[in-house]
């Protein structure tokens, strides 16, 4: 049995992969979650098979969760279910580590057929998507002069609940870590990507889609 994380922020939309999941046969889903955090802490804590995930979620993007995703639940495949058809969106989803990207209001056999695909180790994009997207992804390394990717997957945990507002000690409350060592994690990202105050690290947060505007 294929177990299955739905992380999407609209209960309907959860509730109607489920139903197409649970219709067909081998898969079991056995979390749901409403944010990009929830989505990357259940993954990492209950190793699921897939990961249908929505880009446009609360609290960490969908893209930043994607590449956190990598350390925390590396043999998790994920399926992104966005509405967004822009190819901009669908190379980066690609290049941060999804195998799927899906279109809402997408088929029930489509959902089917991809997470099928999936699980084969074989990438899936939806029918209207362009394959152009693949050879694109092919073509292109990450940027490595990228600040980010100099971040430690738990200093880009810190980054978007400190953006969020959350003080030293509610972010270590969320991470079970000691307030110093939340201290200490803040510390180290902001000399890293260059921030002086928190209004920088907000707008640097919303500028590169870890936090809603």
């Amino acid at each position: 049995m294929n177990t299955v994380i739905l992380a999407d922020d609209h209960e309907v939309v959860r509730r109607g992969v489920r139903s197409i999941l649970e219709a067909g046969a081998g898969f079991k889903v056995v979390a749901e979650v409403a944010d990009g955090l929830s989505a990357v802490q259940t993954a990492e804590k209950l190793k699921p098979a897939l990961l249908f995930l929505d880009l446009s979620l609360p609290r960490l993007h969908g893209l930043e969760a994607l590449r956190q995703l990598r350390t925390a639940s590396p043999h998790t495949k994920v399926l992104v279910l966005s509405m967004h058809n822009d190819e901009p969106y669908v190379i980066e989803a690609l290049r941060a580590g999804a195998m799927a990207y899906i279109l809402k209001g997408s088929e029930s056999t489509e959902i089917l057929h991809a997470a099928q695909e999936v699980l084969a180790g074989r990438r899936y994009l939806s029918a209207p998507l362009s394959e152009r997207a693949i050879a694109a992804l092919t073509s292109q390394t990450p940027d490595q002069s990228d600040p980010l990717n100099a971040l430690t997957p738990r200093e880009r945990e810190v980054l978007a609940l400190a953006a969020e507002g959350l003080s030293t000690t509610e972010m270590a409350e969320k991470l079970f870590i000691s307030p110093r060592t939340a201290e200490t994690h803040r510390t180290n990202l902001m000399q890293k990507l260059g921030l002086q105050s928190q209004t920088d690290l907000v707008r640097f947060a919303i500028r590169r889609g870890l936090i809603q505007a």
